[in-house]
């Protein structure tokens, strides 16, 4: 009992996000990098949106579960970057522990909920290249919708679970976070109270979220790469592969990023790699994502075109 006492007296209530570390004289660069990139981000998705819901030309499967893309990364972008903006503009990086919970909650589960959508998009153009007779028979508006809300609500289920978990942890000090979000594995080490049975079970769970969407991406990959080579004219082959070659590139950034941040060992001599790699996967993903589905994309374009 005086041992609980102690601890609940020592509890902290707040983090210290340490961001970039001390580059005090990078602060206003930095700020003004982040808030253009945060500006364009969410311009460039929202735009997507809007063209999706008003072009009837691309009101398909495919450009439906961009819309959602685009919907999410603006979510997502939006969870990170205000704070870490106001963080540069004040120099004030603590965050109290209820809203770092909250900012992992919505991380985390935006997080996983993209890991899905980037599989379900993935499905979707194996079914246009290499069923294209059984593919309005297959993705249908009803089971488009299906993919879409699954998800959205695998990553709330799995991101909810875990900080179920987190929330009766007791975090006793020091309470400074050598990153510019709340991250599952920084708070797990914080924490002074008994994580080994948290670890053993949401661990698994979590690489789960990650591994698995990625193992369905590359094997429909996989699938399309070879049809594509099976055919025979060459232009053939190139209009095939325009049609999946955004998301492919999309798909690698991201997971190329990823994987550097959860599956390498969290080492010192990794800890600046690890926080670059989420600088990437988590900012400029989104920024990019817009761009390159529009440039690369002539239906996008000329939606764009018409609206303008």
């Amino acid at each position: 009992m005086a041992d609980t006492k102690e601890i609940n007296q020592t509890s902290i209530t707040g983090f210290i996000l340490l961001d970039f570390g001390n580059l005090h004289e990078l602060k206003i660069l930095l700020f003004l990098l982040f808030l253009a990139i945060y500006i364009v981000t969410v311009a460039g998705n929202i735009l997507i949106v809007a063209l999706v819901v008003s072009d009837q030309h691309l009101h398909t499967p495919m450009y439906f579960f961009l819309g959602n893309l685009s919907c999410l990364e603006t979510c997502y972008t939006s969870t990170i970057l205000p704070r870490m903006l106001a963080s540069l503009l004040t120099g004030d990086r603590s965050i109290s522990v209820c809203g770092c919970l909250v900012q992992f909650d919505i991380f985390g589960s935006l997080l996983a909920a993209e890991c899905c959508l980037l599989s379900v998009m993935s499905y979707d153009r194996y079914l246009a290249i290499c069923k294209p007779l059984h593919y309005a028979a297959r993705m249908n508006s009803r089971f488009s919708f299906q993919l879409a809300a699954g998800s959205w609500l695998s990553g709330s289920v799995v991101s909810s679970i875990t900080v179920c978990w987190l929330s009766q942890l007791i975090f006793c000090g020091p309470n400074e976070i050598d990153h510019f979000l709340c991250d599952y594995t920084p708070l797990i080490k914080l924490s002074c109270s008994d994580t080994s049975l948290m670890v053993l079970v949401i661990s698994p769970l979590c690489f789960i979220f990650i591994l698995l969407p990625f193992l369905l991406t590359l094997a429909s990959y996989t699938a399309i790469i070879s049809t594509v080579l099976r055919i025979s004219s060459s232009a053939g082959r190139q209009k095939a592969f325009s049609t999946c070659s955004s998301h492919l590139i999309v798909v690698t950034i991201f997971y190329g990023t990823l994987f550097v941040v959860y599956m390498l060992p969290d080492t010192a001599a990794l800890r600046d790699l690890n926080k670059v790699s989420s600088v990437f996967y988590t900012i400029l993903t989104p920024v990019v994502n817009p761009l390159i589905y529009s440039l690369r994309n002539k239906e996008v374009k000329e939606a764009l075109r018409k609206a303008l």
